[in-house]
């Protein structure tokens, strides 16, 4: 099955993630593109994850996750090498509201992380649905190469004029040219 692509605003949204090895850290790094609002439960932690945790000021519990941890969370992400722990707190989740993302275990899954490039407010996310993380991640790594300098200020130019140009079919008009020529003058 695919997974529905979609932007989560992660503002306002309690993040635990579980577990404080390499993976862990990695997904803490793509974590952190987008939100400060993460908890870390992990008994032992990679000298880098409690780094990056102490650089945020983001909360480190140093120790094995506990039933009802995930209470008051809107999002869990499981970065251990148990898959029992995995399933337990999947299991857990189906009480609530919660939504569980298990590292390297899509049966319980209810999101995946995917590849993506992020450059500014640009974010380009790339997904096989689990079939082939180093695919997605090759992937990207080819259209990262195809991203034209500039885009960044290019894109907060838009939104500068988004904020002060009346809605409507002019603006949307006027958009469509800058875009179009700012490609253009790419591919010279």
């Amino acid at each position: 099955m695919a997974y529905f692509p979609a932007f989560v605003n992660l503002e306002k949204r309690k993040i635990l993630l579980v577990g404080g090895g390499d993976i862990a850290l990695e997904k803490l790094e793509k974590l952190l593109d987008f939100t400060r609002d993460i908890t870390v439960v992990a008994a032992e932690a990679k000298e880098e994850l409690e780094r990056l945790c102490r650089l945020h000021s983001l909360e480190l519990k140093r120790r094995r996750y506990c039933r009802g941890d995930i209470e008051g969370f809107d999002i869990v992400i499981v970065a251990t090498d148990t898959i029992e722990l995995h399933r337990e707190i999947y299991e857990e989740s189906r009480d609530g509201r919660v939504l569980v993302n298990s590292v390297d275990d899509t049966a319980y899954c209810d999101f995946i992380f995917p590849s993506y490039i992020k450059r500014g407010d640009l974010t380009i996310a790339f997904s096989t649905s689990g079939a082939s993380p180093a695919f997605a991640k090759h992937i990207r790594l080819y259209f990262q190469e195809k991203i034209p300098d500039g885009v960044e200020d290019f894109l907060a130019e838009m939104k500068s004029l988004r904020k002060k140009l009346p809605k409507g079919r002019e603006r949307m008009k006027r958009f469509d040219e800058m875009a179009r020529e700012f490609f253009a003058s790419k591919r010279k």
